[in-house]
């Protein structure tokens, strides 16, 4: 879910739900908005919990009912089951529309798709009950694993992380393109020395074993078969190991940059509001990345 601002679009955390979707005046509807978005209230973080719980039972029993064993043995357990969660997560969502100022705004957000999305397959179900309708009927089944996304809303730290990956989107896009440079080249070279012969009969093909040899999995396959296709191979292997580390490298210098900037004291530059980028000298005033303004502390916290 995102907000506007007069200069940029910011990402909205989860705590910043409340204040956009209205709080009723009082009556039963702000008592029962105290409890679905109040976090900071005893009752709060009871139904926060007791929510989290139900969603990881919830996962529980479709994992479960896919194993044969079990779905056939303990078939009308799992259907009750199901039905249960499937009920209670309507009737959640219900209230969460019934009792905010702007329920349009949090029925098109994310997080009221996510709730929409984990129990609709289970209605489907019962409208679609023929296998020739999209192949089986278990295609909506599987779609009841997405209630797993409901818990972003409530572990704060799955907003910081989405942060770190906006903001480092255009470092990963550049990581992302020299790998595959480096796996158009590579496969196409295995694709001359090794030939039709030993398994590489197009460059897609060994493009393929280029990418399962240099993110190190080794399905074993393909393999190469001539001296110099094994020293290649091997090659990408040892590069393998150095690739792998850099995208951990680059989202994790962005965190801690989005950690220094949040203590950091009024009037200190934030965030690059153009490309993302964070880090910047406490006197800069044009981005180190893009040469963007950058906007001081308090234009941020203001905007916000």
């Amino acid at each position: 879910m995102i907000r506007s601002t007069d200069s940029k679009i910011v990402p909205t955390a989860p705590r910043d739900l409340p204040a956009l979707l209205g709080r009723p005046g009082g009556g039963w509807r702000a008592r029962m908005f105290d409890v679905i978005f109040g976090t900071d209230t005893p009752a709060g973080r009871r139904f926060d919990i007791a929510l989290v719980c139900l969603i990881l039972l919830s996962i529980l029993v479709v994992v479960l009912d896919s194993v044969p064993e079990i779905g056939a043995r303990y078939a009308s357990v799992m259907t009750a089951l199901e039905w249960t969660f499937t009920l209670l997560f309507t009737v959640e969502y219900v209230a969460r529309l019934v009792c905010i100022q702007r329920p349009g705004r949090y029925a098109t957000s994310f997080y009221g798709v996510i709730d929409l999305v984990s129990v609709l397959p289970t209605y489907l179900s019962l409208l679609l009950p023929g296998s020739q309708v999209f192949l089986d009927v278990r295609i909506l089944r599987l779609l009841r694993v997405f209630r797993i996304f409901k818990l972003t809303l409530y572990i704060e730290e799955y907003h910081k992380l989405g942060q770190a990956l906006v903001a480092s989107r255009r470092k990963i896009m550049v990581f992302l393109s020299v790998v595959l440079m480096l796996v158009l080249i590579l496969g196409t070279v295995m694709y001359v020395i090794e030939g039709p012969e030993n398994g590489f009969t197009s460059i897609p093909m060994a493009m393929y074993w280029a990418t399962v040899t240099i993110t190190t999995v080794g399905y074993g396959d393909m393999t190469p078969h001539t001296a110099l296709g094994k020293g290649i191979a091997s090659f990408m292997m040892l590069l393998g190991w150095g690739i792998l580390a850099v995208p951990t490298g680059i989202v994790t210098a962005e965190m801690t940059s989005q950690k220094l900037s949040r203590n950091a004291p009024r009037g200190q530059p934030r965030q690059c509001a153009a490309c993302g980028s964070g880090g910047h000298d406490p006197r800069a005033h044009f981005c180190k990345d893009c040469g963007a303004a950058l906007a001081p502390a308090e234009a941020v916290q203001e905007g916000s």
